[in-house]
């Protein structure tokens, strides 16, 4: 059975969850893939602020197709988190809780992880009609020049998801 979870995430939250955990999020999350943390990484390397305070947030990387009628999103599936490694401990030290997306991740984002007390959800490639099914509204919040790669905020329901690596550095593609 899934664990339910109502966004915000919490740390108690994250302490629970072990790898393997399949789990269903309700609430808000941001999103973003690899030209967005390009420029979020840049600003942090300037000293710069963000135009999107990441501080306690989940970021799904993703970038959705175009909204058939009635949906919010067109098929929203994950994207390959690797892509996004380089960035992630810098966004994880300024208090981003956590990832959503699909497949293994470095060594480094994974100290990172057990570091921040953080977690890395992967969402079911391939599902990306099912996943836009959970989500229920959307709202640009930076980079709209990127297209479907900006930076948004999703209203998600019941948003399935399994813990690929918890808070304790445990990884279920180590397994």
């Amino acid at each position: 059975m899934a664990k339910k979870i109502n966004l915000p995430i919490t740390d108690e939250d994250i302490q629970t969850l072990r790898a393997g955990d399949s789990v269903l999020l309700s609430g808000t999350i941001i999103t973003g893939r690899d030209a967005a943390h390009k420029r979020l990484y840049e600003l942090i390397e300037q000293g710069k602020p963000l135009p999107v305070d990441v501080k306690g947030e989940l970021i799904y990387y993703v970038g959705p197709a175009p909204a058939k009628p009635g949906y919010a999103v067109g098929p929203a599936g994950p994207t390959s988190s690797y892509r996004m490694d380089k960035f992630t401990p810098a966004l994880l030290d300024l208090g981003l809780k956590g990832m959503i997306g699909k497949g293994a991740r470095s060594q480094e984002v994974t100290d990172s992880i057990v570091k921040n007390k953080a977690v890395y959800f992967a969402a079911i490639g391939g599902a990306a009609a099912l996943i836009a099914k959970s989500i229920k509204k959307e709202e640009l919040l930076c980079y709209e020049d990127l297209g479907t790669e900006a930076v948004r905020r999703y209203t998600v329901e019941d948003f399935p998801c399994i813990v690929a690596i918890d808070c304790e550095g445990n990884n279920v593609y180590d397994r």
